[in-house]
């Protein structure tokens, strides 16, 4: 058994680009959005280094730094993206063990603000203070965004890029208050004709003592 999740974890350290949460074994990492919605991009229940979670623990439960569990994005993502705010305890039972005998912690890296636009739509990125894009994407990598309604053969293609999109968003959007793009290929340009296209945002509001 775990100990419930508390609102705080173990440790959090801010940054202007991503949050970044660590928690050690046995306790809860927490992310929180105060606007906007959760997207977890990086994530590892393992160890990396011999000082994090160190603290009076034996040396040969923190020699092991290339401890990795491959699908703690995975879990993560499942558990947080889309949300306000969520808590996952650090622990085996959630993650499986990656090395048995390491004392480990789990690591995430995530921002806040997601929006997919739908192709012809258009949607607003609000802020109240500067914007400034992380990652974008006008295309496709999967089935189920916009497709309402969109036929089968427009949805199929999940390996559609357009590479300029971070460049055209940032452009029109970083370092404004807000901004509207809309989801067009005069816009975009076409990356993969005969699919159903959606703009896919990244992006944090840049508040001084926030990020």
């Amino acid at each position: 058994m775990f100990p419930p999740c508390r609102s705080r974890s173990q440790k959090q350290t801010n940054k202007q680009k991503k949050k970044k949460t660590v928690a050690c074994e046995g306790k809860c990492v927490s992310l929180s959005c105060a606007w906007g919605l959760i997207k977890v991009i990086k994530a590892n229940y393992g160890r990396t280094d011999r000082t994090t979670c160190a603290r009076s623990v034996p040396a040969h439960q923190t020699s092991n730094m290339n401890c990795f569990r491959g699908t703690s994005l995975h879990t993560m993502s499942t558990r947080c993206d889309g949300r306000k705010s969520c808590s996952v305890p650090a622990v085996n039972s959630v993650f499986s063990d990656p090395c048995a005998g390491t004392y480990k912690y789990l690591d995430v890296d995530y921002v806040c603000s997601v929006y997919n636009i739908c192709n012809s739509g258009d949607k607003t990125l609000p802020c109240g203070v500067p914007i400034e894009v992380i990652k974008a994407n006008y295309g496709r990598t999967d089935r189920t965004t916009c497709a309402r309604s969109v036929p089968a053969h427009q949805t199929s293609n999940m390996n559609c890029f357009r590479r300029t999109s971070l460049h055209t968003m940032s452009t029109r959007c970083d370092g404004r208050k807000s901004c509207s793009v809309p989801a067009v290929n005069s816009v975009f340009s076409d990356p993969c004709a005969g699919t159903y296209k959606y703009l896919d945002v990244d992006y944090v509001c840049v508040r001084k003592g926030t990020f």
